[in-house]
């Protein structure tokens, strides 16, 4: 965490790094704990009719330069359908006890499979049975035909023995590989806003526009950024 970023306004010259300073931000709200999930955001995507939805996800990973954001989803989900249709989107970081919101807008694209194997592995094995036994977004006749399904997809990859479907009964645990359907999302941003929190509604905001091109399927090539400072 570097100190630069942890000032109550922007500096009079707008830095050329806005990731980095969002990035530090995210990392100052998870070392301080400052709610439950710190690394949580809001994710907007739209429909084939132009709708809007939005949920909460959680950032798995800010990565400064080239300037993605990744989280990881069930590629089946209303969400996936609606980023590999319409890759546009937008994501919010809001940390109301630092004062301090990050905004962004960019294009999804799916995260490279390495990436996504690795992730998967490093998961515990409740959510590893989770990704292999819920078909996200599908109607759901009842709770527990959740769990029987959960528990029938947990005996076909091996297991034998799941208990509260939190933890396995077996000491013998097999490797449970990534399930096709399910991994990550880089959004490279198109254009992010940083606001900080001011006495008598003075706040600090600024918001940097750059252009990006697609390169291949993993990412895109970048411009830079040009930054310019809003009334709040």
């Amino acid at each position: 965490m570097n100190d630069l970023y942890a000032v109550r306004a922007l500096p009079d010259t707008l830095p050329d790094d806005p990731m980095h300073w969002a990035r530090d931000w995210l990392d100052e709200a998870v070392a301080k704990s400052v709610q439950r999930n710190p690394n949580s955001m809001t994710l907007a995507t739209v429909d084939a009719a132009g709708r809007p939805a939005a949920r909460m996800v959680l950032c798995k990973e800010l990565v400064p330069d080239p300037g993605y954001v990744v989280f990881y989803t069930n590629y089946t989900s209303a969400k996936a359908r609606q980023l590999d249709a319409h890759p546009d989107c937008a994501l919010v970081f809001h940390w109301d006890a630092l004062g301090r919101q990050v905004r962004i807008e960019g294009l999804a694209v799916r995260s490279p499979a390495s990436d996504s194997d690795a992730y998967f592995a490093s998961r515990d094995w409740g959510s590893q049975l989770g990704a292999w036994g819920s078909d996200q977004s599908a109607p759901l006749e009842s709770r527990a035909a959740l769990k029987a399904q959960v528990a029938r997809r947990a005996m076909r990859l091996g297991v034998t023995a799941v208990k509260n479907l939190k933890s396995i009964a077996t000491a013998d645990r097999p490797v449970i590989a990534r399930p096709p359907h399910w991994g990550g999302y880089r959004v490279f941003a198109t254009a992010i806003e940083l606001w900080i929190e001011g006495k008598d509604r003075i706040h600090d905001r600024a918001r940097w526009e750059r252009e990006i091109r697609g390169s291949d399927n993993a990412g895109f090539s970048t411009g830079p950024w040009t930054g310019t400072r809003l009334q709040p």
